[in-house]
């Protein structure tokens, strides 16, 4: 855990706590939105080629996390250490452009 904490950044058992419990809130309901978010556009295994359909419903998941990572981590008062990763995360992917950071 020391280690995680000198990467992190963070000097508190509770902060790390709070950030953990967050990826693992994040996660979660990053898988469970995708669902009823391919249904209500009309995507389902049964109307679309499986590969379409899991290439999309991962697609999904993916954005659904980047924008849920943020939103969480705000509301549990870690906004600050959330952006900054999701600015690494997204510069990483080739979007480095749209930070002045």
């Amino acid at each position: 855990m020391k280690k995680l904490k000198q990467r992190w950044n963070i000097h508190s058992n509770l902060q790390l706590f709070i950030i953990l419990l967050v990826f693992t809130i994040n996660g979660s309901l990053s898988v469970a939105l995708a669902k009823p978010f391919m249904q209500s556009v009309g995507l389902s295994l049964n109307t679309v080629h499986p590969v379409l359909f899991w290439s999309l419903r991962i697609g999904i998941m993916f954005i659904l996390y980047q924008i849920l990572l943020v939103i969480i981590g705000t509301i549990f008062g870690q906004h600050t250490f959330f952006w900054n990763m999701e600015k690494k995360m997204l510069s990483r992917l080739g979007f480095k452009r749209f930070f002045n950071d």
